[in-house]
């Protein structure tokens, strides 16, 4: 028989940060209560802007100028997946705005491009077919 005496843990040290007061059935019933047309929009909103971020249309005062085209190549490829697979979802004035944004930056990544890709290799194309002006 071990008569070690072994402390309970307190919650505190054993919450990962940022979690603290975190209610799981409260977020459920938030996120019960978001449409799935907002959800679809939230999520390729924050893909457009870290796609941007990372081709170099952004300019931070501390950082200047960024530019991760590997890293905007594949952000830009999960957006047009995305786009395209929930397009015929959430209906025609959305998913409008939604493709207009995917195509605006494939142009900024091609001209961001120190040489173009081969036809259908470019970020997205596989889902959206070629992207020219």
């Amino acid at each position: 028989m071990d008569t070690t005496s072994h402390p309970t843990p307190d919650p505190e040290e054993t919450t990962p940060a940022g979690t603290e007061g975190v209610d799981a059935a409260g977020s459920a019933r938030d996120i019960a209560d978001v449409s799935a047309v907002e959800i679809i929009t939230t999520a390729t909103v924050h893909l457009m802007s870290a796609a941007a971020v990372k081709i170099g249309l952004a300019e931070d005062e501390e950082i200047g100028h960024y530019q991760d085209l590997a890293e905007a190549r594949k952000l830009i490829t999960a957006l047009a997946g995305l786009v395209t697979a929930a397009s015929p979802e959430i209906g025609g004035d959305h998913a409008r705005s939604l493709r207009d944004g995917l195509r605006t930056l494939q142009l900024a990544f091609a001209e961001a491009l120190p040489f173009p890709d081969q036809p259908g290799e470019a970020p997205g194309e596989k889902w959206t077919g070629r992207v020219s002006r």
